[in-house]
């Protein structure tokens, strides 16, 4: 069996990372991916009040529990089943649900944080960065925020001014020169897209190529 390929994909708040990721479901065929999302390994915290909530920085790398990311990755790359957590972004706690996830040909991991975080780096063969502009990323989560997690115009733009902007400059923005391509306007980008795609495809091609067992002349 060839060596699983792990790709990740980041990006901004709103840039088109998820748009990007289903761009690369469909073209490699989801029967060949192992999908994980960053957004998914939030540490559990027990607030004991809505200001300890509302004071939490969900967006520095410490938020998330990244060691267990790292490892599952590993365990994907090595064959292994792993069990994904599942969190609520309603009620911000991870629940007592997980998903199975199987080893595939292709490791797909999705999220904001990714390339800030070295030991995830060092575990992806190909890293792609979404770049949208900053005014696109805010509309997109305000709607996103609202519809999906039931959340007011007033609170996100609290939370996108006292820790979303501020963490992706320090954190996100910087860690776009690990990237191996850069993908802007998300995914409205057909040609960025299929550019990735076939890479992937040379990526599984070498895999495929240093497994398969020599001749001897």
């Amino acid at each position: 069996m060839s060596r699983p390929v792990a790709l990740g994909v980041a990006g901004g708040t709103g840039s088109g990372k998820t748009t990007v990721a289903r761009a690369i479901l469909a073209a490699v065929g989801p029967d060949r991916i192992a999908f994980l999302a960053q957004d998914s390994y939030y540490l559990d915290v027990a607030w004991h009040s809505d200001a300890e909530l509302r004071a939490h920085n969900f967006d520095h790398p410490d938020a998330l529990d990244t060691d267990l990311l790292v490892s599952q990755i590993a365990a994907l790359k090595a064959g292994e089943v792993v069990e994904t957590p599942v969190y609520d972004f309603v009620h911000h706690r991870r629940t007592d649900r997980t998903v199975r996830v199987e080893p595939r040909p292709v490791i797909l991991v999705e999220g904001i944080l990714l390339f800030a975080e070295r030991a995830i780096r060092e575990l992806l063969d190909f890293r792609v960065f979404v770049d949208t502009d900053a005014d696109v990323r805010l509309v997109r989560r305000l709607r996103r925020d609202m519809a999906e997690r039931g959340r007011s115009v007033g609170d996100v733009l609290r939370q996108y001014e006292a820790t979303v902007r501020p963490m992706h400059l320090e954190f996100v923005e910087p860690s776009k020169r690990f990237a191996d391509v850069i993908v802007p306007e998300g995914g409205e980008n057909r040609v960025a897209l299929e550019m990735v795609s076939a890479r992937i495809d040379q990526l599984l091609d070498l895999a495929a190529r240093r497994a398969a067992p020599t001749t001897a002349g």
